[in-house]
């Protein structure tokens, strides 16, 4: 059985801060197969920035989420240069046994056309293969 790697996006980690929906325990429930999480450093600095520049609720929702990132201990990539976070994923995403897990309209229909999976959020509520 193949292990398989799931990324998940910057917007995907807001989840339980924005929604109040626990992404690890629905990823367990609607993955039947070894997984491993993922998150790019640059998903980091994306919430780093937030944190640094936005307001009131958004701050505290970085803030939140950058905690359970640590208290969960998912590994975290390395990326290497400047690209944009979504190119980034993209150019991995379709070279292996990846999942991404985005709310990201715009990434899951480029890497729909490369055939990856997805994970998503529905009805606030709880998450979904598309």
């Amino acid at each position: 059985m193949t292990l398989k790697k799931i990324i998940l996006d910057t917007n995907f980690l807001l989840i339980p801060a924005q929604f109040k929906v626990d992404i690890f325990s629905e990823i367990r429930r609607i993955c039947d197969f070894t997984y491993k999480i993922l998150i790019l450093d640059k998903s980091i600095q994306e919430l780093e920035k937030i944190i640094i520049k936005g307001k009131g609720k958004e701050k505290l929702e970085a803030k939140v989420t950058l905690e359970l990132i640590k208290h969960k201990n998912i590994e975290i990539m390395k990326t290497a240069g400047d690209t944009y976070v979504d190119d980034y994923i993209v150019d991995i995403a379709h070279q292996g046994e990846y999942i991404v897990a985005t709310q990201d309209l715009a990434l899951i229909k480029r890497l729909k056309a490369y055939k990856v999976k997805v994970i998503m959020l529905r009805q606030k509520k709880y998450l979904i293969f598309k």
